[in-house]
């Protein structure tokens, strides 16, 4: 992938693509010559970072583009290029979601009424786990 700085044009792409919200707008503000986004991670942290005004072509200078990636959206040079370029969002280390999670209010009643372990329900998919249920309701 590339190893030049990235455009600011470029930098709001990354944002838009990986869901970033934009909470300060350049335009009419006085004194204000940046827009700012902010990115909510899983683990409560939120990263800002700014985009100064003009949004255009304008390219980073090596060391300002190093901070932006290091320190405001926290990604590999890798990961950013092919978040703009391809719409790849960067791993963040999310936990997968899973195909078909079970409701909760089938995994509490599994637990506390039918006694099943929290490892049992895991193994199970949802038919098993609404079947088991049956079961208990049925008293099989």
């Amino acid at each position: 992938m590339s190893r030049s700085p990235g455009t600011r044009a470029e930098h709001e792409k990354f944002c838009r693509v990986e869901g970033w919200r934009r909470v300060r707008n350049a335009r009419g503000r006085t004194g204000s010559h940046r827009v700012t986004y902010e990115l909510a991670l899983s683990d409560t942290r939120v990263l800002r970072t700014r985009i100064s005004h003009p949004v255009d072509r304008s390219t980073y200078g090596p060391r300002l583009w190093q901070h932006i990636l290091r320190d405001q959206v926290e990604v590999d040079e890798d990961g950013f290029w092919r978040c703009v370029r391809e719409g790849v969002p960067p791993e963040r280390g999310l936990p997968a979601q899973p195909e078909e999670a079970l409701p909760a209010d089938l995994m509490y009643l599994l637990v506390h009424r039918v006694g099943l372990r929290e490892s049992e329900i895991a193994a199970m998919s949802k038919d098993e786990a609404i079947e088991a249920l049956r079961r208990y309701w049925s008293g099989e």
